[in-house]
């Protein structure tokens, strides 16, 4: 079945075949089997090497390869009526196949012939399967995408598990990374409030490994809301009332107060959203805009903040609450993931940040109030 609705096998008049599309059909799937396929593939990425970009972010990654046999999916005994139709089968012969672990290899060898250059995967597994993408040696993709922070409940209990089960599956010597949103997904600041995406934003930018920032996140950006004849998401009109469409999360970045702000002199594809002018942004101090612009520079300052270790991920009521150390540097971080202040105990340290941008440099010992959605940085002594 096609990923956006139907059959993903399309006949084709000219050459009297079928092909298969996992997605549109105006959107042919290739055959990665096919060596000559596979080195004019290789080529293209040389092609954009060669003048250079940095790396690249492969879709759908995991979707590479395809049964050799071309069998049958098997049913899904879990299926629901009123779910996308995609999920009647399991995709067993269609997704994560073994042989893709070698094209993964391949392609990595062509960046790694280059420096300084970065392969990403974007693959939507479980811990165990998504952590093969780094394959033996970590000869694989650099950084298979982790995309648990969105697809965990919001709150202290499920993100300290999904911090410590992920860490634990990670193959030794892996950099891991994390990311807070997508073109696919519901924008954070939609999905959990303005206040929580400001302690989401430290999150991101506490946790070991490298953070991804979908646009507009560092300006809270919302969902825009799209009417409906004015949808443009195929994965939505092609199976209406699912609420598949990912227009709202993809509304054009607003720069500043002008009538189109900024994006375009004319009318854009999708409509803007009614929040967030980033001109006014940049001029508020406490907005959360200057919030992720201290997040990253203090991130870009303190090495225990970037590589040092994760340890004593825990939760405590609505506060999630770990720390980052090495040999110089000892830093806890305390998150209220809830809408209610409360007390948390802490050792002897000073307030470096807090989501609120106030309190800085304040020592603190014992117990502290931690006011609701709110995140602090404290560096112990």
């Amino acid at each position: 079945m096609s990923n956006f609705g139907g059959p993903a096998w399309e006949w084709d008049e000219i050459t009297g075949q079928y092909y298969c599309h996992s997605f549109l059909k105006e959107q042919p799937d290739v055959n990665w089997r096919n060596p000559q396929l596979r080195e004019a593939m290789l080529d293209v990425l040389r092609f954009w090497l060669n003048r250079g970009v940095d790396g690249f972010r492969v879709d759908v990654l995991w979707l590479l390869i395809k049964d050799d046999q071309f069998r049958d999916n098997p049913p899904d005994p879990a299926y629901q009526p009123n779910a996308p139709s995609t999920h009647r089968l399991l995709q067993v012969y269609n997704a994560d196949r073994p042989e893709v672990h070698d094209l993964v290899i391949t392609m990595r060898s062509v960046l790694d012939s280059y420096s300084d250059r970065v392969l990403i995967g974007e693959i939507y597994l479980p811990y165990s399967r998504l952590v093969t993408y780094y394959g033996e040696d970590l000869r694989g993709a650099n950084l298979p995408f982790n995309f648990q922070l969105i697809l965990c409940a919001w709150n202290a209990a499920a993100i300290a598990r999904v911090i410590r089960e992920y860490e634990a599956a990670l193959p030794p010597g892996a950099w891991p990374n994390w990311v807070l949103g997508n073109h696919d997904q519901s924008r954070i600041a939609s999905r959990v409030g303005a206040g929580q995406a400001r302690v989401a934003a430290m999150l991101l930018l506490t946790l070991r490994g490298t953070p991804t920032m979908y646009y507009g996140e560092e300006i809270g950006m919302t969902n825009a809301p799209v009417p409906p004849e004015e949808v443009q998401d195929p994965a939505e009109k092609n199976q209406q009332g699912l609420g598949l469409g990912r227009d709202p999360e993809r509304s054009p970045m607003p720069w500043d107060s002008s009538p189109q702000a900024g994006f375009t002199t004319t009318k854009p594809w999708l409509r803007l959203g009614a929040d967030h002018d980033v001109s006014k942004l940049v001029q508020e101090r406490n907005s959360i805009f200057n919030l992720y612009r201290t997040l990253i520079r203090l991130r870009r300052t303190n090495e225990a903040l970037i590589s040092g270790r994760i340890q004593e991920v825990a939760e405590d009521g609505s506060v999630l609450r770990y720390e980052r150390e090495n040999h110089q540097q000892h830093f806890l971080i305390l998150l209220n993931l809830g809408h209610v202040q409360q007390d948390v105990y802490v050792a002897e340290g000073r307030i470096v940040i807090t989501t609120f941008l106030d309190r800085e440099d304040q020592l603190v010992a014992g117990k502290i109030a931690l006011r609701p959605s709110e995140g602090m940085i404290v560096k112990l002594r």
